[in-house]
């Protein structure tokens, strides 16, 4: 594929930032739904990453993330009825992430509710561990099935951005979460979008960069350099 002259500039800064494959993953689906749930309008580094390392270390879980190919091979240490058993309440999870935050400032809840509801939405449909996540990910139907429920859930987000993280996390290559950071660095490079658009916009992207570079650039991969590059402005 050849990029247009309308994407071509845009193809050309994403290819500067050296787009890789991920190199870590959370070992646990409990991990991916925290992660998920409270990455929306919160600082990645100050206030997500220290969440997830609290409910962990609960668990005696010393590494919570390491490399796909071995979260693949692990067993879920943290399957969602044990999070569900240890936190029966939002207050009990809160306890252990000392985060207070709301999923929105309007009718919002508490991300620590939306994590047990997310949590139990799953867990009625079967995909309580990191491998039922991917099995899921085979099975269109049953996402939808799922995203239909989750989206129920206050404070998702633009565009359901919080359940694509969420599967993007389990290991969607496919979709991706064009977040205010990334939509803040595609309007500095010419492409002032909506989520949608940004959507279209990054797969392009990564079929481009795929024929240039001659190897696979996953929508992920595009989408996960843009927002390293903004996070670290």
């Amino acid at each position: 594929m050849t990029p247009n002259d309308s994407i071509g500039p845009l193809v050309d800064a994403v290819a500067s930032l050296d787009p890789q494959p991920r190199e870590r993953q959370w070992v646990s689906l409990s991990f991916c739904v925290l992660d998920a749930v409270y990455s929306i309008g919160a600082n990645y580094d100050h206030h997500v990453v220290p969440v997830v390392k609290r409910v962990a270390a609960d668990f005696g879980v010393d590494t919570p993330a390491t490399a796909p190919a071995v979260a693949t091979l692990m067993a879920d240490p943290v399957p969602l009825g044990a999070l569900l058993h240890r936190y029966t309440n939002p207050d009990a999870l809160i306890t252990v992430t000392d985060n207070r935050q709301y999923t929105s400032t309007r009718g919002g809840i508490r991300k620590a509710d939306a994590v047990l509801r997310y949590a139990e939405i799953l867990n009625r449909h079967g995909v309580v561990s990191l491998a039922d996540g991917r099995a899921a990910l085979s099975d269109d139907q049953k996402v939808e099935q799922i995203d239909h429920v989750l989206r129920t859930v206050p404070g998702e987000g633009a565009a359901g951005v919080r359940r694509g993280y969420l599967w993007m996390l389990i290991g969607d290559q496919q979709t991706v979460k064009p977040d205010r950071m990334v939509l803040r660095w595609l309007a500095r490079n010419g492409h002032n979008v909506d989520v949608g658009r940004a959507r279209s916009l990054l797969r392009e992207v990564s079929e481009s960069l795929t024929d240039r570079l001659d190897r696979v650039v996953s929508p992920w991969d595009v989408d996960h350099a843009i927002w390293n590059a903004e996070r670290l402005r």
